[in-house]
């Protein structure tokens, strides 16, 4: 677990299916990890930032110890625990007041005992009052604090995060990590099921920060993982494989797709994972799909180079492949494609540097009087064609200014007789013709098209000339 160099650090621990989710959605205030009945469905560590109470801490939800019935996670799960016991200041133990007292609550308690953490004893499921007296059920474990609570209904909530703030550090004991001028990037990890994606997070974090197996579906919540490099803030976004919506065996992998698909839209910039030892699917298409129709910055990245990489013409052999890709995937051509090995750790850096150009991709700009010219000399060259006897007319453009610390395509104005008449043929050709005067690596152009009378069009003109 990475330490919040914020904030205390919270983590909520217990067996499977005793409502760890839910518990950390409700003191969070909103919804996060994957609540469902089924258990064993948070295998990763998610964090976000409670701000309910006068302290603010980060909080930290971890997969169900044992007993999830697949025991090849069983085991990494467990040691996702044991490292957010280590790196947590205040432990959440949290039991399942109508299951009554288990032996693995038993077992856990004795590792938190050991651990010499401050412990809260959660015991959630208590919805009434008249089921008060299941709580004493957990009181031969021995801890000091305990609460009785109902996440589900909100209920002992407020006076958990009272306790909570009781037992947490002074604010002067949390280390504080350096300010920088650069807002925090957040960078999408998305692709099919066991592409690599966690693998790579693992690989760029250098710890087992996301739990990797051969398993499809592993990874079910877009779980988010601050990482600082060189003094910039980065946020990665490791989300659930996603599949086409026929093939989804649960609902909670329904769930899990629609959240990788909201990780598109809110992140900065996405990052397509695609093996190589598959080459492009139709599924990869799709998801390149989502991620132009969100208007992101993108960046390819062909995993799994160590299973495929020949012994000799190493260089044509890449060149081959990102020409495929590129080939593949026309439709996201902007995004640089990079050859890498997650597992290796081969040409991770690389990734770093391509983040970088995008990043300074953004804050490049077109002079008015330069972009008039170009789209003028465009419209002249290769004039629109006709659309219901007119034709469209440029008038005048500008680029559009964006927020200096943030990724934001490049928006270009174009002030013209009727939006209706630009096709998406001269689109792409319009698109095409700005590259020329700056490539814009890694970002989607976005042309804003708006109506505006002739007479005005003119007296605009003399200004930019």
């Amino acid at each position: 677990m990475n330490r919040s160099d914020t904030w205390p650090n919270v983590a909520i621990v217990g067996r499977p299916n005793v409502g760890k989710s839910a518990l950390f959605n409700r003191l969070v205030g909103r919804r996060i990890a994957i609540v469902h009945d089924q258990p064993g469905i948070t295998r990763d560590r998610i964090s976000a930032t409670c701000n309910r109470g006068t302290q603010s801490f980060a909080l930290w939800d971890t997969g169900g110890i044992a007993g999830a019935g697949e025991s090849e996670l069983t085991a990494q799960v467990r040691r996702a625990v044991e490292r957010a016991i280590q790196d947590s200041d205040v432990l959440l133990f949290i039991v399942d007041a109508k299951d009554g007292l288990s032996p693995v609550d038993q077992e856990l308690a004795r590792i938190l005992r050991k651990s010499r953490k401050p412990v809260v004893l959660v015991i959630n499921k208590i919805d009434t009052e008249k089921q008060e007296n299941l709580a004493a059920d957990f009181a031969s474990l021995g801890f000091p604090h305990s609460q009785s609570v109902s996440a589900e209904h909100n209920r002992g909530i407020s006076e958990l995060i009272e306790t909570i703030e009781q037992l947490l550090p002074s604010p002067s004991a949390v280390s504080q990590s350096p300010v920088t001028s650069q807002q925090s990037l957040s960078i999408a990890i998305v692709g099919r099921p066991n592409v690599g994606k966690s693998s790579l997070i693992n690989s760029i974090v250098r710890s087992e920060r996301a739990i990797v197996s051969e398993l499809s579906g592993t990874t079910r919540d877009a779980i988010d993982i601050s990482y600082r490099r060189d003094d910039q803030q980065f946020l990665f976004i490791d989300t659930a494989g996603i599949r086409r919506r026929g093939k989804h065996s649960t609902s909670a992998e329904v769930f899990s797709v629609m959240r990788a698909e909201r990780s598109i839209r809110r992140a900065h910039l996405c990052v397509l994972i695609v093996d190589l030892t598959m080459g492009v699917t139709a599924q990869d298409k799709r998801i390149a799909g989502l991620i132009q129709q969100a208007r992101k910055a993108a960046i390819v990245v062909l995993n799994k180079w160590d299973l495929v990489k020949p012994r000799r013409k190493t260089k044509q052999t890449i060149t081959q492949l990102v020409d495929d890709a590129r080939t593949r995937i026309f439709f996201l051509d902007y995004a640089p494609v990079l050859v890498a090995s997650a597992l290796t750790g081969e040409s991770i850096d690389k990734l770093f540097a391509l983040i970088g150009n995008v990043r300074r991709a953004a804050q490049q700009r077109i002079g008015t009087g330069v972009l008039n010219r170009l789209l003028r000399a465009a419209f002249a060259a290769n004039p629109p064609p006709m659309m219901s006897g007119k034709r469209l007319k440029l008038f005048y453009a500008a680029q559009a200014s964006g927020k200096e610390d943030a990724l934001q395509p490049p928006e270009f104005v174009l002030f013209v007789n009727d939006p209706r008449l630009l096709s998406q043929t001269y689109t792409r050709y319009l698109e095409a013709r700005i590259r020329k005067a700056q490539p814009f690596p890694g970002l989607p152009i976005i042309l804003t098209l708006r109506p505006r009378s002739e007479n005005v069009a003119r007296a605009s003109r003399l200004r930019v000339k």
